[in-house]
């Protein structure tokens, strides 16, 4: 299945409401930020930056050649990835910006890139101080007015959101896209699940970009600094990199957040998380437009969880994209639907909301809140509070005959289900899609259904808009120790097409639910997934599992059916667990101990 894509910097929640769709006239509202220039003719520098400790990092500096005497304001990215490859020409990014009267500064985090140093994880101490460094190096540049934006995708979300722990008062705005607010639980460990797909093949590139492996044809590494005319410091860069941890052989060594991983320099597996920087981050005061997608690994629950909890001025925008935009990944529409909004308007919006809050400008872009994107009704809507006014929570219980009902059982009920191991969601799904933005894809899962558990309700006699996050309990006993849990919500439409919605887990050892202090406040059961916590499972007794699906917006069409879905593996994307063997569980539905799921219902 191939969708229109594009590469899409932002998306705006200005003028969104109820039944309006990005391509109809004025949905995104008047603020535009057109070109200020047509001039082509770029000043461009690759320079070495030093830290505090001596350590120099590559930046890389873009200028309009007829700037003159103007002092500009500066958007600012910084990057594991390679700023730039050897040659390249200044990109369409950096150009769209230079166009809007911005100065365009790109660097190399420490220990990637051409840049110096060590690089254990992401996002470390280390790090987050540098970024500010950087922020604030640019600020006092002669061709600055000292006035920085930062903005990134993926990891270089989290590098923008991060430069406002130490970038200090220059640092006026930041636009992270698609940011892991909880590396832990929202990414690599969702549920204490072992993404493995992601941890192998992320690995594994990133160490061959740090050992400079050339790519493309011809063959290109990263580009040197501008003073490194013999290759010397890019060699001496590399034999640094030679200390950089491959991550992609910690698929096996780590299961709570605070085990102290060796790779890491000896810190915790949850050192990276952003979600730590709260309190630094709320001093900044500093304004925040987010971009999350409901079909990209967990990224709208990092930032909803995010919204719930900082008092930053928040424009968030939630919509059915692949991880970056590239894609429009509603599985309800057609598969040539072209992205919405649109590349343009999406770039313009983020030039609107940086001419706000970097340059000043008084352009109307002045809206917190949470735009979002409903499945299956295909439209857009605005929200300042969460959960949406109203929203009730509706269960449905596991009952006989694989069905879900709104009546709660009176006798005792058990079906059991041979684990099977082949069960997959195949290799273009919401965790794949973090691995270069590919398209989200979920075929038919009449097919897929058979491999699973499932629980069916009778047809729907009314629309039914579920936003938020659904919550599963599970009465279940296993013949193992241990094992993944996963639960897929899907819609059963009449001639019996079944639609993926989403899906969450829980790995047992992690059930126990914290009664203590959360390190952020959420909608949902908490999970430490701390070594006091773990508890594994005795086979033959019965264990309760409540574990929350990642959210989502979906409208249930009167006449369809939901479809609860229950697997104990899913084989192209997590860590089989256990390794060997044959597992079976049973799932209790009685009276005194029901399993059901709680869907987050909208009024209409």
């Amino acid at each position: 299945m191939n969708r229109s894509a594009g590469v899409l910097l932002l998306v705006s929640s200005i003028g969104f409401g109820p039944g309006l769709t990005a391509q109809q006239p004025g949905a995104l509202g008047a603020c535009s930020s057109p070109p200020i220039t047509t001039s082509a003719a770029i000043q461009q520098s690759a320079v070495y930056v030093p830290m505090s400790d001596g350590v120099r990092l590559a930046v890389d500096v873009f200028l309009p050649k007829d700037r003159g005497a103007e002092r500009l304001p500066t958007v600012f990215i910084s990057t594991r990835y390679w700023r730039a490859r050897e040659g390249q020409q200044p990109s369409a990014e950096g150009q769209f910006w230079l166009a809007r009267g911005y100065a365009f500064v790109y660097a190399d985090v420490r220990g990637t890139g051409a840049s110096f140093g060590q690089w254990f994880y992401p996002w470390s101490p280390q790090e987050v101080k540098d970024i500010g460094a950087l922020v604030r190096w640019v600020a006092r540049q002669p061709w600055s007015n000292g006035r920085v934006g930062a903005i990134g995708t993926s990891y270089t979300a989290n590098t923008a959101q991060l430069a406002a722990v130490y970038g200090g008062p220059s640092l006026k705005a930041v636009i992270p896209r698609f940011m892991d607010f909880d590396f832990y639980a929202d990414l690599v460990y969702m549920g204490g699940v072992v993404n493995r797909g992601l941890i192998e093949d992320w690995g594994k590139m990133v160490h061959s970009m740090d050992m400079n492996d050339k790519v493309g044809n011809p063959p290109k590494g990263v580009r040197p600094v501008d003073a490194d005319q013999d290759g010397k410091l890019l060699a001496a860069v590399v034999t640094d990199h030679k200390k950089n941890p491959p991550l992609n052989e910690l698929v096996n060594n780590a299961i709570y957040r605070d085990d102290i991983v060796a790779q890491y320099g000896g810190v915790s597996n949850d050192e990276g998380s952003t979600y730590r920087w709260k309190k630094q981050i709320e001093l900044s005061k500093v304004p925040i437009f987010g971009w999350a997608s409901w079909l990209d690994a967990g990224t709208s629950q990092g930032l909803i969880n995010r919204y719930l909890n900082w008092s930053n001025p928040q424009t968030t925008v939630i919509g059915p994209w692949s991880h970056g935009g590239g894609f429009h990944t509603s599985q309800f529409r057609d598969p040539a639907t072209p992205t919405e909004p649109s590349r343009d308007v999406q770039n313009e919006q983020a030039a609107c909301f940086f001419d706000r809050y970097v340059k000043g400008a008084k352009n109307g872009f002045d809206e917190p809140g949470i735009t979002y994107f409903t499945e299956g009704e295909e439209t857009w809507k605005k929200t300042k509070v969460w959960p949406i006014p109203g929203t009730k929570s509706v269960r449905w219980y596991l009952g006989g005959d694989h069905s879900l009902t709104s009546a709660a059982p009176t006798a005792a009920g058990t079906d059991e289900y041979k684990v099977d191991f082949e069960a997959t969601t195949g290799t273009h799904n919401r965790w794949y899609t973090q691995l270069g933005g590919a398209d989200v894809v979920y075929p038919d899962r009449t097919v897929a259904g058979a491999k699973l558990l499932t629980y069916l309700t009778p047809p729907l006699e009314r629309d039914v808009e579920v936003t938020g996050q659904a919550v599963v309990t599970l009465q279940i006993t296993s013949t193992a120790t241990d094992g993944n849990f996963i639960a897929y919500l899907e819609d059963v439409d009449p001639a019996g097409k079944v639609t993926y919605v989403t899906e969450g887990m829980l790995r047992a050892l992690h059930r126990k639910i914290s009664t203590g202090p959360q390190p952020y406040r959420t909608m949902y059961p908490y999970h430490s997934y701390l070594k006091k916590d773990g508890q594994p499972l005795v086979p033959g007794e019965t264990a309760t599992l409540t574990f929350q699906l990642i959210p989502t917006s979906v409208l249930f069409k009167q006449g369809h059916r939901i479809r609860l879905g229950i697997a104990g593996h899913d084989k192209d994307t997590f860590l089989r667990l256990p390794a060997e063997g044959d597992v079976t569980i049973t799932v209790g539905r009685n009276r005194d101990r029901p399993s059901f799921i709680d869907l987050p219902v909208v009024p209409r």
